[in-house]
């Protein structure tokens, strides 16, 4: 089968599609046909060596949409439409930028009642998977609340904005670019705040009690001004690392937690794990809301197999404004 391998860090350039042998399924996986896969910054920071030396070849990818090819289990039948997302690709097993791949059983999803393109459906699995986890799980937000959603541009923050909406909340969203306010908007922010490197004032002006929950998508970086935005008893969620390690050095719990606030960080790693298992995740309700059109598709590109070198050099660039995917 033709894959990416990568075997040393750098730029674009160390991915190189080759022909490798098909993995063999072992107990306990599912073997999926790639179909079409969604790109993430997780794969960006591995190709540069940023999650640790690339000691031997590595497939990278951390999501996919396709057919299954086998199932030893019988638990999926073969050719049956699927997503899944994490479960050790890219890092304890070959990822998805390949034509097959092997998944963990517990890491995949039946997509067998969606009709949406692949390339529709793999703008879906990472990023909704990772928000439903923040939002639902870890903030457990409810229909009327307030949410703040910082660095809403990334395709997961978009993807916050638009299932958020979906739930009927209020959603507040930030930017550092002005131009992209309206691109917000339409996928389903009530408001869009400039962040200028402190937006809690500005969100108070907005919201004078402040905000019942908010997502990071920034970071360390912005975390102590982001809680600022919540009310009492309101929750704040990081999921981000856009900017930098996500450490935050001599935070005071008195001084920079607002009273009666809660502060977390929800890992994608958690995914088909006995914490947070898939099957009764939204994703399927997800699919067959955007094919209704009640909620926008976040795809904004879609590459050849050949083409992903350039696709990684447009999501470094951040100019996406959107989820980029590979259809093979």
């Amino acid at each position: 089968m033709k894959a990416y391998v990568i075997e040393r860090a750098g730029g674009p350039e160390v991915l190189e599609l080759r022909d490798i042998p098909s993995p063999e399924i072992q107990a306990g996986e599912v073997k999926i046909r790639v179909r079409a896969f969604g790109l993430n910054r997780a794969e960006v920071y591995l190709r540069a060596g940023k999650m640790g030396a690339i000691t031997g070849p590595r497939v990278p990818g951390i999501e996919a949409v396709g057919e299954v090819v086998a199932d030893p289990s019988g638990t999926f039948r073969t050719g049956q439409r699927v997503a899944t997302a994490m479960g050790g690709m890219q890092f304890s097993r070959f990822g998805s930028y390949a034509e097959e791949v092997t998944v963990l059983r517990s890491n995949v999803i039946d997509m067998g009642g969606s009709t949406l393109s692949w390339e529709d459906l793999a703008a879906l699995p990472e990023a909704y998977l990772t928000i439903w986890g923040a939002l639902t799980r870890s903030l457990a937000i409810t229909k009327g609340q307030t949410l703040l959603v910082r660095g809403a541009t990334s395709s997961v923050g978009l993807a916050a904005i638009a299932y958020a909406k979906a739930l009927g909340l209020t959603v507040i969203a930030t930017t550092r670019t002005p131009q992209n306010a309206a691109r917000l908007r339409q996928i389903g922010a009530g408001q869009v705040v400039v962040d200028d490197g402190a937006i809690a004032d500005k969100v108070r002006a907005l919201m004078p009690n402040g905000v019942d929950a908010a997502l990071d998508v920034v970071g360390a970086a912005t975390v102590r001004d982001t809680v600022k935005a919540l009310k009492p008893f309101g929750g704040v969620t990081v999921i981000g690392l856009l900017g930098g390690p996500p450490v935050i050095e001599q935070l005071n719990l008195m001084q920079d937690l607002p009273a009666a606030t809660r502060l977390g960080f929800f890992s994608s790693g958690l995914l088909g794990t006995e914490a947070l298992p898939v099957a009764s995740s939204p994703l399927p309700w997800l699919a067959k809301e955007i094919e209704a059109g009640r909620i926008p598709s976040l795809r904004s590109q879609t590459f050849a197999f050949d083409r992903i070198s350039e696709a990684h050099r447009l999501m470094e660039s951040d100019r996406a404004l959107g989820k980029l995917v590979v259809k093979l």
